[in-house]
């Protein structure tokens, strides 16, 4: 794929990222994540065709057994309709997997709630478990 990068955070991400959060994701009634519950920007990971943003997500890495990691947040940019981003999405996570390993996790964990990531994840190999044994709770 020509002209794609894949890369960690600069300056301005972490704000684009908020105005596609509020664009997709009307239940978090416009608010964006908060930045103190993601990691640094070496960890903070964005893939762009031709200079434009199409998606990013975020590894978060366990402080107590650093070989576990979780990606999280993933969120595409609303107004990339090329038929190329499913691809797009499914490099980003590739992407990340490959980083996380290269950071010495061992066990790679996300949550997707949405049909077409949980395809994306299943075609990448990742174990589905059904949505009726997942779990998690905002404090």
């Amino acid at each position: 794929m020509n002209n794609v990068n894949f890369r960690t955070f600069k300056k301005g991400d972490y704000e684009t990222c908020c105005s596609w959060w509020k664009e997709w994701d009307k239940s978090f009634e416009g608010k964006a994540i908060s930045r103190d519950l993601l990691p640094d920007d070496k960890r903070c990971y964005l893939i762009e065709k031709n200079n434009t943003p199409v998606a990013c997500t975020f590894l978060l890495l366990s402080l107590d057994v650093p070989c576990i990691a979780w990606t999280t947040y993933l969120v595409s940019n609303p107004n990339y309709r090329d038929k190329d981003r499913g691809e797009l999405i499914r490099l980003l996570v590739k992407n990340v997997e490959v980083e996380a390993k290269n950071q010495g996790v061992t066990q790679l964990f996300t949550v997707c709630g949405d049909k077409h990531m949980s395809k994306i994840h299943a075609d990448l190999d990742w174990m589905m478990v059904p949505v009726e044994h997942e779990a998690h709770k905002y404090l």
